[in-house]
């Protein structure tokens, strides 16, 4: 290999284990890596703030949850690849007819 491609390797394992070197082990009560929303719960309630509305539909666990949001996010990254394909596509073949 040459030079600049363990170079490149050291790079992505070093950039791949800084997060687990830094984790301190915070939020062990709510369970390990846990979101943001799970610590923010308790800061809104301390504020007194009641929600507007109650929502239509809650999914039955959170399995069911993360599905849908991982489906989201595909459905999003479908949209934007898709976008960002076609254009690259027709500037390539704006370069090609000039």
């Amino acid at each position: 290999m040459e030079k600049k491609h363990i170079l490149m390797l050291l790079a992505v394992v070093i950039i791949f284990a800084i997060p687990f070197l830094l984790y301190s082990g915070q939020g062990e009560e709510q369970g390990k890596f846990a979101g943001a929303d799970a610590s923010a719960g308790p800061v809104i309630e301390e504020t007194g703030y009641k929600p507007w509305f109650e929502p239509i539909w809650e999914p039955p666990s959170g399995e069911i949850e993360t599905l849908i949001f991982a489906l989201q996010a595909a459905i999003g990254a479908l949209i934007i690849g898709y976008f960002l394909g076609y254009y690259t596509a027709k500037r390539k073949l704006m370069r090609k007819t000039e």
